[in-house]
């Protein structure tokens, strides 16, 4: 990790517009936990339904769009990149940094509000809140590498980065029982239902699959932006 090129990707998320999306997006999570806790009176049946849905299904994704993409789709826009990439620091190493701020950006306003969000709708019953906060955590660094190398790939990475999510990941992933093995939304309830002991909460997938597969696309999708940015050309090729 370089503490510059974390410093820099660090202003330019938090210092945005983004900052904004990234505070009212966890805010309305919770609001909206607060408001189906007063209307089901803490009914686990519709938390964990309530958690699938809007907190993985909704809300994760979109913010790991906001933060997989916002470390370094901005740079690239404005040609800042071009400076970044003309310093003698190993590209790998610039690309496994942004993911790692991307992570942490995550981490504080996904897995930290999945978990309140969570607990105001049924305590720590059933471990649900654990489960979701850890799901959403495993989640959020899947979304975070590959939006990020969406971010690297092409200039069109918000575009279709939410094309990805309503489509794939909120209607194919859900309703196509096959398509549900290829989902980062499944896989993080998979590891959610590993967690918890709700009988609500179930997973046609395996833990061992899930946790396989968010690996392989975490650690496929930062290696390959870290190849990417070595033949990134300095004249502004996407």
């Amino acid at each position: 990790m370089n503490a510059v090129i974390a410093g820099i990707s660090y202003r330019a998320l938090l210092g945005r517009r983004r900052i904004w999306l990234l505070v009212l997006l966890p805010v309305v999570l919770i609001g909206l936990a607060v408001l189906v806790r007063m209307i089901s009176g803490g009914s686990e049946r519709i938390a964990v339904d309530f958690m699938q849905k809007f907190a993985l299904g909704t809300i994760l994704p979109l913010l790991g769009l906001i933060a997989g993409t916002g470390v370094i789709a901005p740079e690239i826009d404005d040609g800042t990149i071009v400076h970044l990439l003309s310093k003698p620091i190993s590209r790998p190493v610039v690309a496994q940094t942004k993911f790692l701020v991307a992570s942490s950006v995550l981490a504080l306003f996904a897995a930290v509000p999945t978990l309140v969000a969570a607990y105001l709708l049924v305590g720590f019953e059933s471990g649900i809140a654990y489960g979701f906060a850890v799901g959403a955590l495993a989640g959020g660094l899947a979304y975070a590498a590959l939006f990020m190398l969406l971010g690297v790939l092409t200039r069109h990475a918000v575009t279709v980065g939410i094309a990805y999510a309503l489509i794939w990941e909120g209607v194919v992933g859900n309703f196509v029982p096959g398509a549900r093995r290829y989902s980062i939304q499944q896989w993080a309830q998979t590891v959610a239902d590993q967690v918890s002991s709700s009988s609500f909460l179930s997973s046609d997938l395996t833990i061992g699959f899930a946790a396989t597969a968010l690996l392989l696309i975490t650690a496929g999708a930062v290696l390959w932006a870290g190849q990417r940015l070595r033949t990134f050309s300095l004249t502004g090729d996407e």
